[in-house]
């Protein structure tokens, strides 16, 4: 019963991350003046309502890449792993659903996709690099404030900060995904280029946090104590 707990509270999570994150891009939009802002606080705001409502059941990873990151860094087993995606992956696919129901299905879902910088389309190799870079950033904060109980008040403020930041960039490259749940489920009912790229918004991420895993569990390494030499004075 605990474990299932668990795997609902993931899919509860990531179902209002895609239903009120996406949801925002989809009412105001990133074209407007402060619809950067608006969606990228959305996603921040988003992470730190759920991290203070689910964070104590489930962890509140609502996310695939913070899943793998865990997993890599020895802070989840395998088969929790699996049923947190699974959970998360509907819970986006549900949250998608629920977009087209009350804006229409021909919305866009607030779905990613390579965009362009003026004239300029963003290439593949460019969103990938972008999306595992932010993924990094996202994660490895996520790791760091989660390590230390002293930190255990704050964490979802800075999580969902960090989130924010990374929007901050990545709308302009790829919408910001960070996130393969996320990417999915409005992938699905969008279609198109959305449906097509969705491979660079599952795979990066996932890269990105196994990237991230490596980096804290270097710098978190605990340095083996000195030996005590044993001579004696004579």
């Amino acid at each position: 019963m605990k474990d299932l707990r668990k795997y609902v509270a993931e899919f509860i999570g990531t179902f209002v991350l895609v239903l009120v994150a996406c949801g925002t891009a989809v009412a105001i939009g990133c074209d407007v003046q402060g619809g950067y802002l608006a969606v990228a606080g959305a996603f921040g705001l988003v992470i730190v309502a759920m991290a203070y409502s689910i964070g104590n059941i489930s962890g509140c990873h609502i996310n695939p890449a913070v899943s793998i990151a865990m997993l890599v860094s020895k802070k989840m087993n395998v088969k929790d792993f699996c049923c947190y995606v699974i959970a998360q992956c509907l819970g986006a696919i549900a949250g998608a659903a629920l977009l087209g129901v009350l804006f229409g299905f021909d919305c866009g879902f607030g779905a990613n996709a390579l965009q362009k910088l003026g004239e300029v389309q963003v290439t593949p190799t460019q969103g990938f690099i972008a999306e595992v870079v932010l993924t990094c950033i996202f994660v490895l904060a996520i790791l760091g404030v989660t390590s230390r109980e002293a930190f255990s008040k704050v964490a979802g403020l800075v999580i969902g900060g960090t989130l924010t930041l990374v929007h901050l960039l990545g709308i302009a490259l790829t919408g910001t995904s960070v996130n393969p749940a996320r990417s999915l489920g409005p992938a699905i009912f969008a279609g198109g280029d959305a449906l097509s790229q969705v491979w660079i918004f599952i795979l990066a991420p996932l890269v990105g946090g196994i990237l991230a895993a490596l980096i804290w569990m270097f710098l978190d390494k605990k340095d083996p104590e000195p030996k005590k030499s044993n001579n004696k004075k004579r």
